[in-house]
């Protein structure tokens, strides 16, 4: 390899180092101002109308009212479902936006936008800041989502909060396989199970969410670093 590509790579890797410096600074320099939050997780593909769109909206229009944040990936489904209801709460509705080859639209419902280049950048964000998970039905983005949060958990990397599954219909195969392979088979412990919750009733979630961040608010600063 001659010396001007060599070069020339360097500085593409440069370049790039300095895009991922400034997406964690503006998620630290931001997300700070919206606590306590919530991130809610879900599909893309779902629209208004879907009764998984209907129960975000509600979810996120409950727990605004009760003084959370809402946090999504900013974009269509049941992030835009979560944003909607945080939005038509008077709340905070933040959308961490990421930048792709095919342009991801924000939703309409936002106050509050992040647009990340990387793809790991952006997962920190949601991570670091957040009182609670939710999870939707969802594709890959969302398993993705729930896996590595539950690895951080179970590994001592993140101290737990609740991580809450939504949907049993959806979810239920996945707890039973996890249970029936993965923890009969030895590759996890039965106590990581413990690490998630399936809830399907709205104001059981709102409470939960609201009494753990009573009890546990005082602890919160700075524990995910």
């Amino acid at each position: 390899m001659n010396s001007y590509i060599i070069n020339e790579m360097k500085k593409e890797e440069s370049w790039r180092l300095f895009k991922i410096i400034g997406d964690f600074i503006d998620g630290f320099e931001v997300m700070p101002n919206f606590l306590p939050s919530v991130t809610i997780f879900g599909s893309a593909r779902v629209e208004e109308g879907n009764k998984y769109y209907e129960a975000a909206r509600e979810l996120a229009f409950k727990l605004s009212k009760k003084g959370f944040s809402i946090v999504t990936g900013g974009g269509p489904g049941i992030m835009e479902a979560a944003n909607r209801g945080a939005f038509e709460a008077g709340g905070n509705s933040v959308g961490l936006n990421i930048k792709l080859p095919k342009e991801q639209k924000p939703n309409k419902y936002l106050t509050e936008i992040l647009n990340f280049n990387y793809f790991f950048a952006r997962k920190v964000m949601l991570v670091k800041y957040a009182t609670a998970f939710v999870l939707f039905p969802g594709g890959f983005g969302t398993l993705d989502e729930l896996t590595e949060t539950l690895t951080l958990m179970q590994t001592k990397k993140l101290k737990p909060f609740p991580v809450i599954l939504y949907g049993n219909e959806y979810w239920n195969g996945f707890v039973q396989w996890l249970n029936d392979v993965v923890v009969k088979g030895g590759y996890i412990d039965r106590e990581d199970t413990d690490l998630f919750k399936q809830m399907d009733n709205i104001d059981e979630i709102v409470d939960y969410i609201d009494q753990w961040y009573i009890k546990n608010s005082t602890k919160l600063i700075g524990e995910n670093d």
